[in-house]
């Protein structure tokens, strides 16, 4: 072993005990027949859903409302009757959702985004964090990739220096160059680190910028294994761009902090659901429905995560040889690019903006942005706010755009403004 491997591994053994264990389960699952994986997931199913009826309030009364006894009456059609819900629910009956910290030897504090501007907390216990990290592992394991491999990373920052200090600290562990704004002169900053990145991963838009500032002289980057996209859509036009300047396409990994890893694409292009730890329905209009069947601290049941999804047909087989069910498309899942004057910024900026003011200040703001043209944003909201919290909006807002980006408020009645899913973020220009 290498010394960055063995850092590496040091970490997770203090941080997440269990980790390997489920790596290697999974690992063992990999190639399970179609038979196998269904017994595998009834079995976790039903043991999930008993702990959940005896230690998490809100989710018992889900299901006796429905007459559901998972202990004693358990089946797949009875377990189709709790009626599902949506992250507000989550948010709103937190409390009565998440199970005594005193069943679990380690939890951890975390947070996800919502897409009207929600924050939504909970406690995650540490055999739920270390399967997710082994999803994901085993994911990377599929393109020759170990998590200690160093790689660029194109996801979040906080502007507070003693936080940013620990990112960098942490990163150094993980041996990570973390990136997050659109700048050229940034951006071109990686080119003298590309050639020995192995893996290149985090919001597809930044992706995508890279690789442009990159086709006037298009890498040759030998250890490059993969390029993974996540938390926003993969446009076609992003892997043509992609390709050219790196070489390789963006994989997509699928998924979200209370659902974990759904599904993670195989170098067949084919994303394959993480059937040993979610179980994913459909309902009759095509939105996904998540029961993370490891989120024991938190249970999440038949969650609407606000996609719509197009699954493969049960008779197709991937060529890479793996049984497990297969998601084509996430049809619902767009990322935007707020345009200012002189910059671009990803959309998840409002998100970082409006959850410093959460956690700093202790306000919870419901918002969603427009824009309409180059350079101003149009932040849109249900209550009238007072002078207070629009200056509290302006100088968080100021941290991140400068002066790139002049910032209207607006009070509306609602934010439904069009078809699908509800987003923080609605940009009309193309």
């Amino acid at each position: 072993m290498n010394w960055r491997e063995i850092l590496y591994k040091s970490g997770a053994k203090k941080r997440n005990p269990s980790l390997y264990k489920h790596f290697n389960d999974l690992l063992s699952t990999d190639f399970s027949d179609r038979k196998e994986l269904d017994l595998l997931q009834l079995e976790s199913l039903q043991r999930f859903l008993i702990f959940a009826y005896t230690n998490s309030p809100w989710n018992a009364e889900r299901m006796k409302r429905v007459d559901f006894n998972p202990a004693e009456d358990f089946s797949i059609e009875n377990f189709k009757k709790i009626t599902p819900i949506g992250k507000e629910e989550l948010v709103q009956n937190n409390e009565k959702i998440q199970v005594e910290e005193e069943f679990f030897d380690k939890v951890f504090y975390c947070e996800s985004s919502g897409t009207s501007g929600k924050v939504l907390t909970f406690k995650r216990d540490e055999n739920w964090d270390s399967f997710n990290r082994a999803a994901q592992m085993r994911g990377y394991s599929w393109f020759g990739v170990n998590p200690w491999d160093f790689n660029i990373y194109f996801w979040g920052y906080n502007s507070n220096w003693k936080k940013k200090l620990k990112l960098r600290v942490l990163d150094f562990f993980v041996n990570r160059n973390r990136m997050f704004d659109y700048s050229e002169t940034s951006l071109k900053s990686l080119r003298s680190k590309l050639k020995n990145a192995v893996f290149i991963e985090g919001y597809s838009s930044m992706i995508y910028e890279m690789a442009k500032l990159g086709l006037d002289q298009p890498h040759s980057l030998p250890n490059l294994k993969m390029i993974k996209g996540t938390s926003e859509k993969i446009f076609p036009h992003y892997q043509e761009v992609v390709k050219k300047a790196f070489g390789r396409k963006i994989i997509s990994e699928y998924g979200a902090a209370e659902a974990g890893i759904i599904a993670f694409e195989c170098p067949e292009g084919n994303m394959h659901i993480t059937e040993e730890g979610v179980y994913v329905e459909q309902d009759e209009n095509g939105e996904i429905l998540i029961t993370n069947m490891l989120s024991y601290s938190f249970p999440v049941i038949r969650y609407r995560l606000g996609d719509s999804i197009k699954l493969a047909d049960d008779n197709f087989k991937c060529a890479c040889g793996r049984s497990h069910k297969i998601i084509n498309e996430v049809t619902g899942r767009v990322g935007k690019i707020i345009v200012g004057f002189k910059k671009q910024y990803p959309s998840l900026t409002l998100y970082y903006i409006f959850k410093n003011i959460y956690f700093e200040k202790g306000l919870a703001i419901d918002y969603q942005a427009t824009q309409s043209e180059k350079g101003k944003l149009i932040i849109r909201f249900l209550e009238k706010l007072d002078s207070k919290k629009e200056d509290l909006i302006l100088e968080q807002a100021k941290i991140y755009f400068k002066d790139d980006i002049k910032i209207e408020f607006e009070q509306v009645s609602s934010f439904r403004m069009e078809k699908g899913k509800l987003r923080d973020f609605i940009s009309y220009i193309s």
